[in-house]
């Protein structure tokens, strides 16, 4: 089983169900400073979906705009 681990991910409600001020700074503290559009996480998603992956088996992919994951 593979999986695509992301960091921040801009959705819209998240002005909804967060402060003010957290939404402000939602995702700033990630490399690129920003969170993530949804479309930005698609080509993981695709590429483990295509043919081209048929020997990668227990893969975590990180889309994190270079933050590491532990």
């Amino acid at each position: 089983m593979n999986c695509i681990a992301s960091g921040p991910v801009w959705r819209p409600l998240i002005p909804s169900t967060m402060p003010e001020e957290d939404v402000a700074e939602f995702g700033k503290d990630y490399p690129l400073g920003r969170p993530a559009q949804p479309a930005e996480l698609a080509p993981p998603y695709v590429m483990l979906a295509s043919d081209d992956a048929s020997y990668i088996s227990g893969a975590t992919i990180t889309v994190t705009s270079g933050k590491p994951m532990m």
